[in-house]
């Protein structure tokens, strides 16, 4: 005979079960949980999927969402491409654009993307100046010379412009916003949440492979 307790126990681990298959089983909607833009944007590997993180250093839903995307990017079979786009919704954000392209440019922007929003979101650093960025980057062991010389370059400066030329074309509105294959967009606020917004880039991955990569 079961005892009372162990019937109760029994119950509970049921109930927690099966919240997790409808979790899991959640549907995926167009409209609802990501949408397809009007006019699809070109991909430039084919044969792959391509995700676009649109992002800005000084948004903190961005900075709150890196842990979980730097896990699905860890996760993903060589077929997937993950690239990074810097949104500058306004003229004064251009510098951290500059920043970003600044550091693919000298080999550091892998090792120092995370460090950069920490420093902003968790010591305060607003890196908006020129002169605070180059402090910031010295202070991480780059030459700042060779950083201003590179920051102020015409590749950066140009790289600046064309992202916020791309997140025009591609209609971004808010960061972070995912964008795969060129169409597909989704985002932890289009999606309700960040798990959710994971679960659709599974589910838009899957599709993409099916679609033969269309």
């Amino acid at each position: 005979m079961i005892s009372f307790s162990k019937r109760i126990f029994t119950l509970f681990a049921f109930i927690c079960l099966s919240g997790a298959v409808l979790a899991q089983g959640q549907k995926i909607e167009e409209g609802f949980d990501y949408r397809i833009l009007p006019t699809p944007q070109p991909v430039e590997t084919k044969g792959k999927v391509e995700i676009i993180e649109f992002f800005w250093y000084g948004c903190p839903h961005c900075y709150d969402f890196e842990p979980e995307l730097i896990g699905w990017v860890k996760r993903q079979p060589k077929d997937v491409v993950f690239k990074r786009v810097p949104v500058a919704f306004r003229d004064d954000f251009m510098p951290h654009s500059q920043l970003f392209y600044t550091l693919e440019a000298l080999g550091k922007g892998d090792a120092l993307h995370e460090k950069v929003m920490y420093a902003m979101h968790k010591e305060n650093k607003r890196l908006l100046t020129e002169s605070e960025i180059a402090d910031w980057a010295a202070s991480q062991g780059i030459d700042r010379n060779t950083f201003l010389a590179t920051y102020r370059s015409f590749a950066v400066t140009s790289k600046a412009r064309a992202a916020r030329q791309l997140a025009d074309a591609y209609r971004i509105d808010g960061v972070p916003t995912m964008v795969m294959q060129g169409k597909y967009v989704t985002s932890p606020s289009i999606a309700g949440t960040k798990a959710k917004a994971i679960g659709v880039m599974d589910f838009l991955e899957e599709k993409i492979r099916k679609d033969k990569y269309k």
